[in-house]
Order: structure tokens, then sequence, then C-alpha cells
């Protein structure tokens, strides 16, 4: 090693060039040796040069553009390639003769560089010297130093060997010492074990299975950490440790399952704790996860083996067992069945139990701690994002419960029979068992066993044995409409029996879900594509054309089916409607639009009748315009006789009663009972259309007389009787008979009690407006004779227009009159002109709001 002298010596020398050695410089080209020189280190500057050139014109400059000379300047120049090429140039000697020439010049240039730079390469032998000088004092130096290493490293080896044996002396003595503290202490542990052991070797159900566990680690522990097994008495006692150590997990985990099984929680701490105690509680857990979750998924399995159900029911492979493709053979159905749907109940109440049990487990785990370390013990299980318990045992169990329906479905057209039209059954079996889990693990603070999301995909499970039960629900349904009403023949009436056979069919599928909501809303609907199908069958077979809307003749043939087909899908409109009066007001909303169907095409297989009946007794009743109410005389007053217009206006509703209501209406039982058919709303609506045509008609009747007031009293009478005996009772007709019976003592009121009398109330304002014309002179004229109208076409106009734009044609006709009297140069206007327009503006505005509200 160089001492720091030597150092600062070395690095105060001068930096030496050291110039090329003249063997070195006789075996290379003069070029060569002219690129050996070095260019003097900064830290000396070289001496000025006497005979410095002009780059330019430096030989060296003019050697590397020569083109011979130039190639002697690279690092591949080869002499023999050199000269073989100066050989076949053809001028060999002209070459030789140049290289002489420039062997002169560099040596020429050589001795001007000697000479140039003389006082320089003198100093640079000075500093050779110096340099000798300085390596002889650095090796005396390093000499000095190397003896004093030797010297240390003598005085420091004795010491060393004596202290080196001494030390692993004792190392080894502590090591010893701590085996022997560890083995006592192990073997103190021990004791300890034993002495727990035999104290309950009398009453075993009071062992401490926790501390013994505490004790059987700790034992383990030490020797695993400290090595002690290859000690004799440690060997001796870990084998019995060994065998009490397994004696513990047998017992702990009697006490854990017992605990599960019995739902017992100071049973599952107990068997937990133990475990925790030994390290072995998240194994524990696992292994009993998976144990349950194997235990589900084989119960799963047996519940379907279809060679087990024949088993069961006795038949083996014989008559009454089960084929290899899963049916049944000749007497062993029924057996099978009933083993079928035992075996599910029995897989149903072994997954409930498992799944308890397992949430049972997840409960004490996330309630318990460690008495000394106040470790959660489910944090020992689960981490952060880690599934629950019960989620991977109830994720396996669905996932298994789903592949044996698809397989059993796929497989065995025995089990998809069953629970196909079993289903119902199925769906029961399974929402009792969501029920069931829900129930017994509903305890505040604690997760459920199972989420909603949980749910729904045990349910999804059986959807394909769902969506074959429905299917089977509609194919059962659309079969027995196809046989009531077959596409092929039109002319046919389907009995009454039929259609009671439909609607029980229906009555029967509703039933045999209706303890389900959820199911009972997809068998309406189901029902509700057949009673479209069932309307859609009917409107098929109505009747259309004149033969069915005929109302002079007798009821035709065409008119006798429509009837017996409205009175049908009424029957059926009726009963559903009944039979989802109970349910909630979604069952309604399912079968609106089937229902609605139904009622339209009930209805609209006799609304063309009742329509020509309306329009033939309107006919009778434009007759009242050809009646003369403006003649005088008592004769007039007295004749009890009714018009002629309503004479025929009565047999008219008396023929459409006998020939066509005594078959839509049989009997009056639907009107008393207070449910009105889909005839029986025709027949109101026709009764009421009747009432109102005639009052309007009767208020347009000009001139009238007290007579005719009588006259038309009476045909008043007469409407109201043959209107309530023959078609419908007037007093439920409401408005419309409350105007009838206010019109007729209207007329026999004094203009002046008109305005203030609360008959108007029950009145349409245009029927009073109307009448009001009929008080006044002859050229206040009403709409209908201003407008050159006929009573058909005027009442067809006001059939389509509201009170307000009756009253602006009203006022049209009383401003006229205004005019023409003020052109008469008149002052006084009829007594009639004022009140209408008085009644007129309170009346439509009455009517206005009474609308509104």
């Amino acid at each position: 090693m160089a001492s720091p002298a030597a150092t600062l010596q070395r690095s105060q020398l001068p930096s030496i060039t050291i110039p090329a050695s003249p063997s070195h410089s006789s075996s290379s080209s003069p070029l060569h040796r002219l690129s050996t020189f070095k260019t003097p280190s900064s830290s000396t500057p070289p001496p000025p040069s006497s005979t410095t050139t002009n780059p330019s014109s430096s030989p060296l400059d003019s050697l590397a553009k020569d083109p011979i000379l130039s190639s002697f300047l690279s690092s591949s120049f080869s002499s023999t390639s050199f000269s073989s090429a100066a050989l076949s140039s053809g001028s060999p000697a002209s070459t030789a003769e140049h290289l002489h020439h420039a062997i002169r010049l560099l040596e020429s240039q050589l001795r001007s560089e000697v000479l140039s730079r003389h006082s320089h390469l003198l100093h640079q032998l000075s500093s050779l010297k110096d340099a000798e000088l300085s390596l002889s004092t650095l090796r005396s130096a390093v000499s000095s130093l190397q003896y004093s290493v030797r010297r240390v490293r003598s005085e420091l080896s004795d010491p060393h060997n004596s202290i080196q044996p001494k030390t692993i002396q004792l190392s080894n003595l502590h090591r010893t010492i701590q085996a022997l503290q560890h083995t006592t202490r192990t073997l103190r542990s021990s004791k300890k074990l034993r002495d727990l052991i035999s104290a309950s070797e009398s009453e075993p159900e009071k062992l401490d299975l926790a501390k013994a566990a505490q004790l059987h680690r700790e034992i383990l522990t030490m020797c695993d950490e400290f090595d002690l097994r290859e000690i004799d008495v440690v060997d001796e006692e870990l084998s019995w440790v060994k065998e009490t150590g397994e004696k513990l997990r047998s017992e702990a985990m009697k006490v854990l399952e017992r605990g599960m099984e019995g739902l017992n929680q100071a049973e599952v701490g107990t068997g937990l704790q133990v475990f925790y105690n030994l390290g072995e509680l998240k194994v524990t857990v696992e292994q009993l996860v998976n144990k349950y979750r194997g235990m589900g998924v084989k119960s799963v399995g047996l519940a379907l083996d279809m060679k087990a159900i024949s088993t069961s029911g006795g038949g083996g492979f014989g008559p009454g067992g089960i084929r290899g493709s899963g049916t049944p053979q000749i007497g062993g159905g029924a057996k099978a069945r009933e083993g079928l749907w035992q075996r599910m109940g029995n897989c149903i109440d072994r997954l409930h139990s498992i799944v308890v049990a397992i949430w049972h487990l997840q409960r004490v785990l996330s309630k318990k701690r460690d008495p000394f370390t106040h470790v959660l013990l489910l944090d020992e299980i689960i981490k952060d994002g880690d599934p629950m318990l019960t989620d991977r045992v109830w994720e396996a169990l669905v996932k298994a419960f789903a592949s044996q329906m698809k397989s059993a479905f796929t497989a065995s057209s025995f089990v998809k029979e069953i629970f196909t039209m079993g289903y119902p059954k199925l769906l029961s079996l399974i929402e009792n068992l969501l029920e069931r889990i829900s129930r017994d693990t509903d305890v505040k603070g604690v997760l459920p066993a199972i989420t909603l999301e949980g749910k729904e995909q045990m349910a999804a499970a059986i959807d394909i044995f769902q969506t074959s039960f429905l299917a089977l629900c509609l194919s059962r349904l659309s079969d027995l409409v196809n046989s009531v009403f077959p596409v092929s023949s039109r002319g046919s009436v389907p009995s009454k029996e039929q259609v009671s056979r439909i609607l029980s069919r229906i009555q029967e599928e509703v039933e045999a879900v209706q303890l389900d909501g959820h199911l009972t809303l997809l068998v309406l609907r189901e029902i509700g594509k057949v009673l479209l199908l069932l309307a859609e069958r009917t409107e098929y077979q109505i009747s259309a054309g004149h033969e069915a809307r005929q109302v002079t003749g007798p009821a035709t043939a065409a008119q006798v089916k429509n009837f017996a087909l409205c009175q049908h899908l009424q029957e059926i409109h009726t009963r559903i409607s009944s039979m989802i009066a109970g349910m909630p007001f979604i069952a309604a909303d399912v079968l609106s639009p089937s229902l609605g169907a139904i009622y339209g095409v009930a209805r609209d297989s006799v609304t063309p009748l009742f329509k020509t009946m309306i329009d033939r007794l309107e006919t009778c009743i434009l007759q009242i315009h050809d009646h003369n109410f403006g003649a005088h005389g008592m004769d007039a007053a007295m004749d009890n006789n009714a018009s002629p217009y309503m004479e025929d206006l009565q047999k008219c509703i008396l023929h459409f009663r006998t020939e066509f209501l005594s078959r839509l209406l049989p009997s009056a039982r639907a009107t008393i009972a207070g449910t009105e058919t889909i005839c029986t709303q025709l027949v109101r609506s026709m009764a009421s259309r009747v009432l109102i045509f005639f009052i309007r008609h009767a208020s347009l009747v000009r001139p009238l007389s007290e007579s005719g007031k009588l006259r038309m009293a009476r045909d008043m009478a007469e409407l109201e009787l043959t209107v309530g005996q023959s078609l419908f009772p007037v007093e439920q007709l409401g408005p419309p008979y409350r105007a009838l019976r206010a019109f007729r003592p209207l007329i026999f009121l004094e203009t002046s009690q008109l305005g203030g009398s609360p008959l108007l109330q029950d009145l349409p304002p245009s029927v009073v407006l109307h009448h009001l014309y009929t008080r006044g002179p002859d050229e206040l004229e009403s709409p209908l004779q201003r407008n050159r109208l006929t009573p058909l076409q005027y009442s067809l106009w006001l059939d389509s227009q509201g009170e307000d734009q009756i009253w602006k044609g009203i006022k049209a006709t009383l401003d006229d009159y205004a005019a023409k009297v003020r052109s008469r140069g008149d002052k006084e206007f009829s007594p009639v002109y004022p009140l209408m327009h008085q009644l007129g503006s309170s009346l439509t505005e009455n009517a206005a709001v009474s609308q509104k509200h």
C-alpha cells in the first residue's frame, strides 16, 4: 500500500511525454514515425518555433494530397499491396524516385522540427530525472509501510487465536442454556396439558378445549421456533402432544358441528375458539364450508336421481320402474311421481338446514373476538372484497340446482311433464324455501343469509319449467277455444255448455296459481291471449249486412246468431270481471285490453241493430212537425187518442221489444241487481236518446196553442209510459227523464213566470230558448226558419254543436228581430225578447260551469 507521502510526491511529478524509441522508428515508415510525435501538454507550453511555416504550405498537406503518398496515411496501409501496385503500374522507377523525394522532404521537415523544439526536449529530459528520484523515495516509503503491517499482524494474531475458541464455547453455552430453558418451558406446558386432560377424564364435558388448544399450539410453536425436535425428552412428549391435538380437533369439530346443527351460538363459539387457538381457524372454516356446500350439491343431485326414485318406489327396473330415458313404465307413474315430489321436499329441507347452518356460523364469526388479542374471528376468514360464507354456499347451491333442473328438463320427459304440470307446486317449494330462510335468518344487526339477488337467481333456476307451464296453459285454453270456434265453420254458434266449459277451464287455471301473485299475473297474461283469440273468433262469426240491421220484421237467423254471440261474450266478460274483482288492481290492468276486446266485439255484434232502431224512432218523432199543435177549440183538447206520430213511435218500440229485446234481455235480473249488461247499456242509451230527441223537437213546435199544449202533454205522458214499460225504467235514466218531467209543466207557465222557475235547472238551455219562440211574434224567426232548414237538418246541426254555439245562432235571430223593430220605428219589443237575452246568457253560463265541474 502506498503511503500518503508517496502519493503526494507522485502527484507533484511533472507530466512527461516519452518520445518513440529508435527501434520503433526504424521499423515504421517515415510518415508513421512523424505521426508518433505528441503535442506537448498544456501545462508546459512549447517554445516558439523559429521555423514555423504556414499550415497551408506544410509538406504533410502536400503529401496528403499526393495520389501516391496519401495511401501511407491510411490505417489499413499494406506495403505488399503498394509494391504490387507500383510494379504493375509500368513505371516503378518513377514511383521509387517519387518516394525517395518524399523521404528527403520528411527528413528535412523532421530535422527542422527537432531544432525548433530543442529547449523543450531538454526540459523533458530533466523532468524524467526528477521522476526517477521521486520513485526511489516512494519505494522506500512502501517498504516501511509493509514492515509496519507485518508487525501489526504479528501482534493481533495471538490474541485472536486465543479469543476465537472461547467465543465459540460461549456461543454454544448460550444456545444450550436457551435450549434448556425452552425445553423446560415446553415440558412445563406439556405437564399443564397433561394435567388438564387428566382432570377431565372423569367428566369429558368439562374439558376446557380452548385452553388445551392454546397449550398445544404453544408447545408446537416453541418446538418449531427453537428447534427442539431432536431432544429426546421433547420428542417423547411431542408424540403424545400430537395425539392429543388430534383428539382436540375431533372434539372441537363435534362441538362446532353440533352447534351449527342446533344453532347454538355458545357451542359454535367454543369450537371456533379452539381452532383459532390451534392456528387452524381459516382452514377449518373453509373445510366446513366446502363440506356443507358438497352436501347441498349432493342433495340436489339425489333429488332428481330417477334410478333412486324408481328403487324407492319399489319398481326397480322391471314393470313399474323407470326406463333409461326417464319415462316410467306401466304401473310405476304414480309411485315415481310421489317419490319425485317427496325427494324434492327432502332436498328443499336439506338446503334450508345447510344455508341456515352456514349463516349461523357466519353470524358467530362476525360477533366473537379472541379474549386476548381482541381480533374479530371473521376478519381472519374474510378479507376485504371476499364474498361472505353464505354467498359462497348459496351460489354453489343455485348453480347446482339450475344445472340439475336444466338437465332433467332435457333428459327426462317424465320429470319435464311432472314439473311442468305441477309447476305451481314446484314454485311453492322454492318460495317456501326462500321464505323460511329469510324468516329464520332475520336477526337485527346481522346480514341475512341470502340477498334479493340471490332469491331471484334461485327462482330463475326453474324458469325453464315456468315457460313450459305457461305454454301448456295457453295450449290447453287455445285448443278449447279452437274446438268451440273452429276456423272452418262460420255459421255454427257455440252452446252455453261450451262457453261454460271455457270459463270453468279459465277458473281452474287461475285457482291453480292463486297462492302466488306473480305466477297469477303470468297466467292472467296467457288468459288474456286466449280472450283475444276468443274475441277474434267470435268477431269472425258475427253476421253483417242488411239482414243483421233490419228492424221492421221479425228477427232473422243472422240476428238471432248475433244475439247468441253477444250473450256468450257478455257472460264471459261478466264472469271474468267478477273473477278478478277480488284481485289487486294490477290483475285488472293485465286483463283490461282483453276484456275491452271482448266487450267491443259483443257491443259491435248488436250496435248496428240499435243504431238502425234509433234512426227509425227519430224518424217517428220527426213527424211531430206534421201535426197541427196550433189548433184552437175544446175538440182538439178533449181528444183522448194519442197523436199519429206517437202511435207510430209506440208501435215501433213495442215491435222492437217483442222481436229483439226479448231475445237480448230474457230477464230483468241483471237490471234489478244493478249490474248492467252490454245490451242493457245500449237500451239505456236508446231510451235516453228518445226522450232528449222528443224534448228537442217538441220545443221547436210552432205555433203552440193551449189545446196544442194539452195534446203535447198527453203525448209526453204516453211517451213516458211506453219507454218505461218497453225499453228502460225512466226513473233510472237521470237527466233525460228529469228534462221530460220539467218540460211538461213548463209549457203551461206564463211567460212572466219563466224567468224565475226552478224547472229551468233540469232543461238544456237550447230547449228553453227554442220553446220561447212559440211565445214570440211571427217576425221573431227561429234558427230553423231563418236558415230555411228542415227539422232533420237542424237536428243534425244541434247534435254537432255545444250550447254556446247554439246560443250564438239564437242570438243572431234576436238581433235580426231587433233590427226589424227599429226599422219600423217601434220602441217596444216583445216580452219574449229581453227574457230570451236574459235566459240565454245565464243558462249558457250555468251550463258551462256545470260542465267544468
